[in-house]
């Protein structure tokens, strides 16, 4: 597969149909930098698309694939080919991925060796040293799905954010011996968790292509989670709902919103 030739071929299908870049990216649900990035070779529809791409080209993914109309008599051997050439990438792109997720894990476990090493060289036993390795291994959970799988591994790490943020709060609360760590903590972070999670499945329905309508409603959104969070500490500490820093934060969220909506009608009118 040569990715200019492909590229080039997006272009020409494209322009065949009478289409803007803008135009295919909004019918991919996808940003027409994407777009610009196929068709001058800098890389390649992703597979998840790609037998939509070819629909609205009115292509085969041979045809894709080749970067060319395969006529009959060689479609078989085109097809094979352009076969062998994606599934080699697909395992160099896994072999990557894997190997980049050992050297971040052994990184991560050289420096809990470190901190071990050093504790017990100078306090004779386990003390501090806890704390880091035990946020070192939470990291670990929630960023290791994502680096080994790519895109797929996103909503893995959300879960384990969701599944490992608590237990973390508690054991690091024991470590501490301060119980407002889980108690206050914990709250806070049921709450931070929902946020992002409806953040999440926003950005996942609006996809690329809207991404900046969904960072407008992600600013909207975070005001009542803000006060919230506000009313959840003021029961616990006597904090106040409200001081004038939140309505910076609520002034500074409202005026993001804005710019995002803004920006995002400017782009659709371009």
């Amino acid at each position: 597969m040569n990715q200019i030739e492909i590229g080039a071929f997006i272009a020409k299908c494209r322009k065949e149909k009478k289409l803007t870049q803008a135009q295919l990216a909004e019918k991919l649900n996808i940003t027409d930098r994407a777009v610009s990035k196929w068709e001058t070779g800098k890389s390649m529809p992703d597979s998840s698309i790609m037998l939509k791409l070819c629909e609205i080209l009115e292509i085969t993914a041979n045809d894709l694939l080749s970067g060319t109309k395969v006529d009959g008599e060689n479609f078989e051997k085109k097809a094979d080919e352009n076969f062998v050439a994606l599934k080699r990438k697909e395992e160099t792109s896994v072999t990557k991925h894997r190997i980049i997720s050992i050297l971040f894990s052994a990184a991560l476990f050289l420096g809990i060796m470190v901190c071990f090493i050093c504790n017990i060289a100078i306090s004779g036993q386990f003390t501090w040293s806890l704390i880091p390795a035990c946020s070192v291994l939470y990291a670990w959970l929630l960023l290791f799905p994502e680096i080994l799988l790519g895109k797929r591994g996103v909503a893995v790490s959300f879960i384990s954010l969701s599944i490992f943020t608590i237990p973390y709060l508690f054991v690091l609360s024991r470590i501490l011996k301060t119980k407002e760590v889980f108690s206050i903590g914990a709250v806070m972070a049921i709450i931070t968790i929902v946020f992002l999670w409806i953040i999440f499945v926003i950005f996942m329905r609006m996809g690329n292509a809207r991404k900046l309508i969904a960072l407008g409603i992600t600013f909207l959104l975070a005001i009542p989670f803000l006060f919230m969070i506000n009313a959840a500490l003021a029961s616990m500490i006597a904090e106040p709902i409200c001081d004038i820093w939140d309505m910076v934060t609520v002034s500074g969220l409202l005026i993001s919103a804005f710019v995002s909506f803004i920006c995002n009608f400017g782009k659709k009118k371009k």
